[in-house]
């Protein structure tokens, strides 16, 4: 018997063209035949009648039609002429066709061909119609191209249209404004078919896009009548399929077409991939029709960006990923679209934003000034990057106490530079004026829909809107729909609509297919790149764990303290149910991680005793190795009372260090000191730190206790691995073993995929299901095979 390799090799070379002294032409007729096929068992048959998609087969050598069931070597005809048939070509055409999916009816179980059937093939015996449409798609074209004469009966059930039918889109406002109408399909004969109807009724029949895939390997068939298919090609319908399913549901497909709002509109540029060059194989592109402004507006977002060139009075040397980020900047705003700038922390997203708005003010396009939105943090910073980078641009500071004494110059100005807080006060009087450009800095801030920052940026008359930050997606993907809704209020639906078809179906159902649709949605306006992608010039940056165990006291105070909270979080969910428990489950989560930190953190009687602190003596043994071998440090807590108590004992040892917490008055002062090398060791507490910093001089973090979210720590980290950086960092993540911290860390890498999957970024823990919530109170002794020991 010959392998798979054999037999493929066989099949090609039976595809070359038919040769021009072939003794004879295969000829193949299509028609239905009537078949019984039995349904039943061996011991209980059951015939049930069958129209079958059967074929016929002759050969004609020279005029004389030949049966394949003939089996004489030779015939004569009435003429008295001989015919020497080449028994070995015939056997090589029979196994053509039975490679290309035929089955010969005599080999055929369980099946009773009437008397005198003319049947020497059948395609399917199971109703199914993808498989039969796809033979006449594929083997039939094979076939004519080697020679072969094919009929087909006029009543043949399974016709296939040409694969290369012209289509065609048409695009048709509505009397409501901002409505449109949307058909698709073929036009045969100078009429249009439209096939939206049956092309949705096939994708609800089927769960998801790929399971409708795997099932029809070749291709799937779309009725255009009682007689006639068009086979779609895997490829094709795939594009097809993503895009209709994500209109469908927002809206209703009646017999005009399916009905979109003109927000809707930008998606269907998409279509025109499905009709793109494939291979060498040119398609016929798909022919628009009707209101196709819109349609033209999102090809020319979806297309590359237009390279500008590096504004005069930047003074700075943009890098070529940068140059790119500015040319992105400007083609949103060439084309009336807000959009997030997400690059990884310290790849300059505000030297690009910069650059940016000093393109739009020293052209005629700024007709406003610009306004930017900082914590209150980075105020100074932003003041110090703008003088530095665009000293031509007039930038007037609104912020403080004597704030309302600058609001003159407010509409002089080139750029506006405010904080959160202030904005949330001052809405009305901000939102008087109008700005050309719109820029959040650090736009999580905005992740919460329902807080006063949200609606205040919101209420803003800007032209252009810009969000900037490394994590655009932190917990969980309401904060995506956040920013979209300052963004292009309406692009992602309502949050109600959002939540429905989107978010539940991927956190909560991990949906491919929705994942994909939102990726797809929002990719034109997002861009994202990473360290590794484009800033390969930066050393390395390697993270270690360091796990220490507790013991004696304060293992049996974490132990007491686990066994009452657990108790109290499991009453408060049987009562509360989940999703009201949260506060009950981070306060009982917060005393263990306190006891892992250092018992005194705890304010309780049964905590005043214990004088142990596995951690603090474990970083006490890494931090004079770490300062011998000249590192300077940074080092990272949520817990702020946690960095007093380290730094009294830094003081003790006669260690250089300054701290960086929210209650620290002037911010820029310990920063100068640890750049000037006044330090060795920088404290900062995690929400303080996290953002803003360029801290080039540490090669060194460690992060004393982990955070819910491993973006939050990331960006910690890149306070020292960012540009500017020549030498390896190292990040040390020090945790209990088998502990509560331990478990965080391991929900924060199952919590990662959501992000991974949409934006390449990292997610946090998002909603705490009951089973994970078990799993955080496990005691210290009961460890598993996935928990994370010492890492290097």
């Amino acid at each position: 018997m010959l392998d798979i390799r054999s037999r493929f090799a066989i099949v090609d070379s039976m595809l070359a063209p038919a040769e021009a002294h072939a003794p004879f032409v295969p000829h193949l007729r299509l028609f239905v035949e009537r078949l019984l096929v039995d349904r039943g068992s061996y011991y209980a048959p059951d015939y049930q009648e069958l129209d079958a998609p059967a074929l016929q087969l002759t050969f004609d050598y020279d005029g004389v039609s030949v049966p394949a069931s003939e089996p004489a070597p030779a015939l004569v005809t009435d003429g008295g002429r001989r015919i020497d048939r080449d028994l070995e070509g015939e056997a090589r055409a029979r196994y053509l066709l039975e490679s290309l999916g035929a089955l010969e009816l005599a080999c055929a179980d369980h099946v009773d061909p009437p008397v005198g059937s003319r049947a020497d093939y059948v395609v399917q015996l199971d109703d199914d119609v993808h498989a039969v449409c796809g033979f006449g798609a594929y083997a039939l074209p094979q076939l004519r191209s080697r020679g072969w004469h094919i009929e087909t009966d006029e009543d043949y059930r399974w016709q296939v249209l040409d694969a290369d039918a012209p289509w065609y889109a048409s695009l048709e406002p509505q009397e409501q404004a901002d409505w449109f109408s949307l058909e698709l399909g073929v036009e045969i004969d100078g009429q249009r078919i439209n096939l939206l109807p049956a092309l949705l009724e096939l994708l609800q029949s089927s769960s998801s896009l790929e399971r409708l895939l795997d099932k029809h390997q070749r291709c799937v068939a779309i009725p255009l009548d009682a007689r006639r298919y068009l086979a779609l090609p895997r490829q094709r319908l795939r594009i097809l399929a993503q895009v209709l399913m994500e209109l469908y549901g927002d809206h209703a497909c009646g017999p005009h077409g399916l009905r979109l709002s003109a927000a809707d509109v930008g998606r269907l540029a998409r279509l025109d991939q499905a009709f793109a060059g494939e291979g060498r194989r040119e398609r016929r592109a798909l022919r628009w029709h009707g209101a196709t402004a819109e349609l033209q507006h999102a090809r020319a977002l979806s297309a590359s960006p237009d390279p500008v060139a590096t504004p005069g009075g930047l003074q700075a040397q943009l890098r070529p990923y940068q140059e790119q980020g500015v040319s992105w900047l400007q083609h949103l705003t060439r084309n009336d679209v807000g959009g997030i700038l997400a690059d990884d922390m310290g790849l300059g997203k505000t030297l690009q934003t910069i650059a940016h708005l000093l393109l739009e003010h020293t052209s005629s396009r700024a007709r406003h000034p610009s306004l930017v939105v900082v914590p209150t943090s980075l105020v100074g910073n932003w003041r110090r990057e703008l003088a530095r980078f665009a000293p031509g641009l007039w930038v007037t500071p609104y912020h403080g106490a004597r704030r309302r004494d600058s609001w003159r110059l407010v509409p002089r100005s080139d750029v506006v530079l405010t904080t959160y807080p202030i904005l949330a006060r001052d809405r009305e009087r901000l939102a008087s004026q109008p700005f050309h450009l719109l820029v959040l800095d650090e736009a999580q801030m905005i992740k919460n829909n329902r807080s006063q920052i949200h609606r205040a940026v919101r209420a803003m008359s800007g032209g252009y809107r810009l969000c900037l930050t490394g994590t655009p997606l932190e917990n969980h993907l309401g904060e995506l729909w956040s920013l979209f809704e300052f963004l292009m209020p309406g692009m992602l639906g309502d949050r109600q609509y959002f939540g429905e078809h989107y978010r539940q179906p991927i956190e909560n159902g991990g949906d491919a297919d929705r994942l994909v649709a939102l990726r797809q949605r929002v990719a034109p306006y997002i861009l994202r790149r990473t360290k590794d992608q484009v800033a390969r010039e930066l050393p390395p940056k390697t993270e270690i764990i360091r796990a220490v165990e507790l013991h004696g006291a304060q293992r049996e105070l974490y132990e007491s303290i686990r066994i009452a909270a657990h108790s109290q979080v499991r009453h408060a969910i049987a009562e509360r149910g989940m999703a009201r428990s949260t506060v009950a489950i981070l306060d009982a989560l917060m005393k263990l991680r306190q006891v892992c930190c250092d018992p005194r953190l705890v304010r309780m009687e049964a905590a005043r005793g214990v004088q142990e602190s596995a951690k603090l003596e474990l970083l006490f043994e890494l931090l004079p190795r770490q300062l011998e071998q000249g590192r300077r440090i940074l080092l990272f807590s949520q817990f702020t009372s946690m960095l007093a108590l380290i730094g009294d004992q830094l003081r003790e040892q006669d260690i250089r260090h300054v701290v960086l917490t929210g209650a620290t008055v002037n911010r820029q002062q310990p920063i100068d000191a640890f750049n000037a090398g006044l330090a060795d060791v920088f404290l900062i507490s995690l929400k303080a730190g996290g953002t803003g910093l360029n801290l080039t001089r540490a090669d060194t973090v460690i992060h004393y206790d982990p955070w819910w979210n491993p973006a939050a720590q990331t960006q910690a980290t890149d306070r020292a691995h960012r540009i500017g950086q020549v030498r390896p960092v190292f990040a040390y993540n020090l945790i209990v073993a088998h502990s509560v911290e331990q478990r965080m860390l391991q929900l924060q890498r199952r919590k990662q995929a959501l992000a991974q999957g949409l934006l390449g970024g990292s997610a946090g823990l998002g909603q705490l299901l009951g089973q994970e919530v078990d799993s955080l109170f496990r005691p210290l002794g009961q460890a598993r095979g996935d928990d994370t020991g010492d890492d290097t």
